[in-house]
């Protein structure tokens, strides 16, 4: 029904690695602990997914992500009914899988998905922690286990993508940037397994690029990214070809800023 859901169980799981940057981690057992529902704000690839991946491994629970879409509807998360067999049997989405078996429902850029999505939510993020399903005529409370997360790039937001202040306070949030240039070339570093004198190069070039955002570029470049070019660097390829794949040629197709982003890789790597 959905290709952008992945499930990923505690028991084949080590804890992803991730280096802290504040106390979101024992923000985040203390939501769990108290079943509250958590909202995490941040720019794109500066580690929300890998921080609640992270953590599920870390508290030892199974883990749901859903990547929100345009097309991403409240029956996609709830479930729906569909023809096996010659029978129409009702299918449980993975919000009503999670309820019903416990472990954390991450929806990844919730104000992507359409609006009826946030309303299905309201019942879980408040004391009742209920989940209503019209079409079967049942209410799943969730267990203990359960846990709803959610998150967005508030750099996106515009009239059409944002969540209404009603349902930004049903939940807590932790704010979260890039990290500083000396842990991201620790993490940049450990991921890769390049070596950090030849790291801390480009997270240099990272900086730079990222002060380009709302100027010449839309977005910065991602932590994620700067591990696939540390990755390709240990394997060999030239500096400035991996740079160009994966630092400059995501970030744009203007040929005019695109030569730009050129000279100034070339200036600060050589």
């Amino acid at each position: 029904m959905l290709d952008t859901v992945h499930t990923l169980s505690a028991a084949s799981a080590d804890a992803p690695y991730y280096l802290p940057t504040g106390d979101e981690c024992a923000v985040f057992e203390a939501a769990y602990r108290n079943k509250l529902p958590l909202l995490l704000k941040g720019p794109t690839g500066c580690g929300k997914t890998r921080f609640v991946a992270h953590m599920a491994a870390r508290l030892g629970l199974p883990l749901t992500t859903v990547a929100c879409h345009d097309d991403l509807t409240a029956a996609d998360l709830t479930g729906r009914y569909l023809l096996k067999g010659g029978e129409t049997v009702w299918v449980d989405g993975p919000l009503t899988r999670a309820v019903r078996q416990g472990g954390i429902l991450y929806l990844d850029e919730v104000v992507e998905a359409r609006k009826d999505v946030t309303v299905v939510l309201h019942p879980l993020t408040d004391d009742r922690r209920i989940l209503p399903l019209e079409r079967t005529g049942e209410t799943l409370e969730a267990p203990d286990d359960f846990m709803l997360v959610v998150s967005y790039n508030p750099g996106y937001q515009n009239i059409m993508k944002t969540l209404k202040p009603s349902t930004r306070q049903r939940f807590l949030a932790l704010e979260f940037d890039f990290p500083s240039p000396e842990r991201e070339a620790q993490v940049v570093a450990a991921e890769s397994r390049l070596s950090i004198e030849r790291v801390k190069p480009l997270v240099l070039l990272a900086g730079k690029l990222r002060d380009l955002k709302g100027q010449d570029l839309e977005e910065g470049v991602s932590t994620r990214l700067l591990v696939y070019a540390a990755s390709l660097i240990r394997d060999g390829m030239p500096v400035m070809k991996a740079v160009e794949a994966c630092l400059l040629q995501p970030l744009t197709d203007d040929a005019e800023i695109k030569r730009g982003l050129d000279d100034l890789a070339v200036a600060l790597l050589g």
